[in-house]
């Protein structure tokens, strides 16, 4: 990688990513398909999965953020061939983090119900979400430490392991989501949407065990807590607090979405868990190369390789575009079928195939802005990612919002504002970056 960048370096870093990538929301995915087919109350269960998968998917989008941060020190230290320097670091940071996670589900736990109001969620729904809730609130802890260890192996340029040990976490969680949720015949019991929540903490569980075998086993990272602290351990913190706000800003845009959503009714809800869900598989399986972004960038950025990095950049650029593409022409030609994988509830799937396209639409706009996410991260650039995620939700998606809800367009409104606000994210990103970087290259 010293004098030029390859398609093949790009993607032994970025097919495992995708690959690893679209495993995370399979959990996800694979709740949301099974439960929307129980013989009863599937449409309510339905509305639970995406209510608190919404939830959930904050609280580890915030914390999880220690990924990024980690994996942005590590890789910059291994360009510059430095790694000794932070080997406690990593222990340090994970303890935080775990620590961070048990208050986390010691201070929501009792406070379910009230949280899942606020989404807008009653009676029968309101059930179902904090039941729901209760169990998968569990494997919380367990996929935050995963997290963390991934920013490890991707700060060592390695996405292999983060791939297998999300392929195995996936296909156990779909296993155990059809036998606990729709049971097996004297032996055990259909546990419905309840059996889909001990599915997910049990595959959570699962990731967790394997990423410590695998990190202690092959990797030269130790995870034995050493003092003193770290020299890098405050650059950490500021890096966590500005990806934690720049996350609460992200999540802010899922609440309103979401509390939208709901509030227009069980089937609008519905449609638009389909719909977010499938948007975040299409997401992450784009974000592979901006993991490439992150883990590479941060390299070659710590050992002062500037024309390279401008040349990462348009490379993945090209590639994310091109996978974008090839998620939303693949939406197109199974249009239909998608949605008859999660229900059969017609009026769901009626208000899904009336917007599915803008998920579609959005695709490309996706590989700008999550391209250049990741670059950013592994640049450390956080507080410019803060920077743009907040100001997109606030002067851009809450705004485009309420316009759609004042003009009664629903899940065409929640979705186009989705869409304007990635176009917001990704043009100031390519902006900067090109501003920072090509006149060093000129000047050379």
């Amino acid at each position: 990688m010293n004098k030029s960048i390859s398609n093949k370096q790009i993607n032994r870093l970025a097919i495992p990513a995708i690959i690893a990538g679209i495993s995370e929301p399979i959990l996800s995915l694979t709740d949301a398909a099974i439960v929307g087919h129980i013989p009863t109350n599937a449409t309510e269960s339905l509305a639970a999965v995406g209510i608190v998968s919404s939830f959930l998917s904050m609280l580890i989008w915030v914390l999880g953020q220690s990924r990024s941060a980690i994996s942005a020190i590590i890789s910059q230290y291994l360009g510059a061939n430095k790694l000794h320097e932070v080997k406690r670091l990593p222990a340090q940071a994970i303890a935080i983090i775990i620590t961070l996670s048990l208050l986390v589900c010691a201070t929501t736990l009792p406070f379910s119900e009230s949280i899942f109001k606020f989404y807008n969620a009653k009676d029968l729904l309101l059930d179902y979400s904090v039941e729901y809730y209760n169990i998968r609130i569990i494997g919380f802890p367990f996929t935050l430490y995963t997290f963390a260890v991934f920013g490890i192996f991707r700060g060592l340029q390695n996405t292999y392991y983060p791939m297998i040990i999300a392929i195995v976490g996936a296909v156990i969680n779909i296993v155990l989501d059809f036998i606990l949720v729709y049971g097996v015949s004297g032996i055990i019991p259909a546990l419905n949407l309840k059996g889909a929540a001990i599915a997910s903490a049990f595959s959570q569980l699962l990731m967790a065990g394997m990423a410590s075998i695998l990190l202690l086993k092959k990797n030269p990272i130790s995870l034995k807590l050493v003092l003193p602290f770290n020299k890098e351990l405050p650059n950490f913190l500021q890096m966590i607090g500005n990806l934690i706000i720049r996350t609460l800003a992200l999540n802010l845009a899922l609440y309103f979405a979401t509390s939208f959503a709901t509030d227009y009714g069980a089937e609008y809800i519905a449609a638009y868990t389909i719909a977010i869900n499938l948007w975040f598989f299409t997401a992450f399986a784009v974000d592979g190369y901006a993991s490439a972004g992150n883990i590479m960038s941060g390299k070659l950025f710590g050992g002062n390789q500037i024309k390279l990095l401008v040349a990462l950049s348009n490379r993945l650029l090209k590639r994310a575009l091109i996978v974008g593409v090839m998620m939303a022409a693949l939406g197109a030609l199974f249009y239909e079928q998608l949605g008859s994988l999660f229900t059969t509830e017609k009026a769901v799937l009626t208000e899904f195939y009336k917007v599915f396209w803008i998920v579609l639409l959005m695709q490309p706009f996706c590989a700008l802005a999550f391209v250049f996410d990741g670059i950013f991260k592994g640049l450390g650039e956080m507080k410019t990612l803060r920077n743009v995620l907040v100001l997109s939700t606030v002067l851009v998606f809450i705004p485009a919002l309420f316009i759609g809800d004042y003009y009664e367009l629903k899940l065409h409104g929640i979705l186009l504002a989705f869409t304007f606000w990635m176009i917001a994210r990704g043009i100031p990103l390519i902006v900067k970056f090109r501003k920072q970087f090509l006149p060093q290259i000129q000047n050379h």
